[in-house]
């Protein structure tokens, strides 16, 4: 079966449709909605508790540096695994692709560890 830019167009349209009617109710709400804004209203509300001192408290950079750089070497083990899956079909060329990939992964790896990245203090 040959697939024209014609069998997209559905798909498209659904994606039109879908933000065309986000767009709508967030804009709707927003102008339809109550604005009454009092000092009550704006504080935070801990189960019947009352707050003490500011809910802002400031985090290190490191917790979101360590938490981003979990996430990008958690992708790619699961990049690796379609290629563990598939070893054999894909040969000895594949494996060439493969140890490459993990080569840029590991020199990003080296890299963070001499920016100290990962190191606390």
């Amino acid at each position: 079966m040959h697939s024209t830019t014609l069998d997209f167009v559905p798909i498209a349209l659904m994606f039109l449709v879908a933000i065309g009617f986000v767009a709508t109710v967030m804009l709707v709400t927003h102008l339809l909605g109550p604005k009454r804004r009092t000092k009550v209203k704006q504080q935070s509300f801990e189960c019947g508790i009352e707050p003490q001192g500011d809910a802002h408290i400031p985090f290190s950079v490191k917790y979101f540096l360590v938490a981003i750089l979990f996430v990008l070497f958690d992708v790619e083990v699961i990049f690796m695994y379609p290629w563990a899956v598939n070893f054999r079909q894909l040969g000895f060329i594949g494996f060439i692709e493969m140890m490459t990939f993990v080569a840029f992964f590991l020199i990003g790896f080296v890299y963070i560890i001499k920016k100290g990245a990962l190191r606390w203090e």
